[in-house]
């Protein structure tokens, strides 16, 4: 856990593979730790070919089946169909776009907010806000699934399009 902090909580990602792998996992991690999903990772990343989206979104039945057996993963048969469709909308919305980045800058244009100097813990860091909220709807009635608006405000600050490390930490950039 440290050391995703440290070298990847918060920092930008303009990557569309990054971004849907980020994306991707914070949706399995819905109703589990995120430790869990840092564990798995790499078998993850095996599992579902590097998170490439135009080779996931190719995926068929068979494919369903080799990760419902994968131990490596979470075998959630919803949330591996839910990462097959959003793959199909991320490559169109991608594409419609120029890139998820592009996408995600309307909603978060950068500079990320980031906490105000007063934050004194993990109590002023929100679980959600209008932003997400926002992002979630569009993101729903663009075909994408498992994308709440807590999961899409997860996502948002694990790929630093909102900065949410609290005044003291090395990274805090207030």
């Amino acid at each position: 856990m440290t050391r995703y902090h440290d070298e990847e909580w918060g920092v930008p990602v303009d990557d569309d593979t990054e971004l849907f792998e980020r994306l991707a996992l914070e949706s399995f991690q819905a109703g589990l730790s995120w430790q869990t999903i840092l564990r798995k990772r790499e078998a993850f990343r095996r599992a579902f070919r590097g998170f490439a989206p135009l080779v996931v979104a190719a995926f068929g039945d068979a494919d369903v089946e080799r990760l419902l057996a994968d131990a490596g993963i979470v075998r959630n048969r919803a949330k591996v169909a839910a990462t097959i469709a959003n793959a199909t909308a991320f490559l169109a919305l991608s594409g419609a776009a120029g890139g998820f980045a592009r996408y995600l800058d309307g909603f978060v244009p950068p500079p990320p907010p980031r906490l105000p100097r007063h934050a004194a813990g993990l109590a002023d860091i929100a679980v959600t806000t209008p932003v997400a909220e926002a992002l979630s709807r569009d993101l729903r009635v663009r075909g994408f699934r498992f994308v709440g608006p807590t999961i899409v405000y997860a996502f948002l600050q694990s790929v630093g399009r909102v900065d949410d490390h609290l005044p003291g930490c090395f990274r805090y950039r207030g």
